[in-house]
């Protein structure tokens, strides 16, 4: 019997390449390059890093929201960022990430997203306090394509 879970899109997020890849039956069909964490890569709270491994998406938030919404403890604020400004912002559009191995099983906890910012400049280098951050436009994109539950591989070299 065919688990339900195998007809999910997939994404594969490449570290060493800055990019997120959109699966579909093992098969990259859509990238868009993203920027993880400036401090490296690890599991540990209050680190700021990004963690690797294997999670699922286990909540959406911002559907319907313009593009460039601020969102502060994943509710729209009804502000509209500014490009470059201010803080490392959540924006546009949140998937929030759940760890699937022990090594990751605190990333829910640590609130580890996938998520538009407003330094969408520092799209393709490593740049986030942990989050893998996508530009605005491509967030919602993104969100339209995966659903609650798909699977999701952060990893350190590329595969896809």
């Amino acid at each position: 019997m065919e688990n339900e879970s195998d007809n999910l899109p997939h994404l594969r997020v490449d570290v060493a390449g800055q990019r997120l890849h959109l699966l579909s039956n093992g098969v990259a069909v859509k990238s868009w390059p993203v920027s993880t964490s400036k401090f490296g890569l690890g599991s540990e709270p209050g680190s700021n890093r990004t963690p690797i491994g294997n999670f699922r998406v286990c909540e959406k938030f911002g559907d319907g929201e313009p593009a460039w919404s601020v969102f502060r403890s994943r509710l729209p604020t009804g502000e509209i960022a500014v490009p470059g400004a201010g803080e490392d912002g959540v924006l546009s559009r949140i998937l929030w990430l759940e760890g699937l191995d022990e090594d990751n099983a605190n990333t829910r906890e640590r609130y580890i997203y996938i998520h538009g910012t407003n330094e969408e400049h520092l799209i393709g280098c490593p740049a986030s306090h942990g989050c893998i951050r996508l530009k605005n436009d491509d967030v919602i994109e993104l969100f339209a394509l995966v659903p609650t539950g798909a699977q999701v591989e952060i990893q350190n070299e590329c595969s896809a």
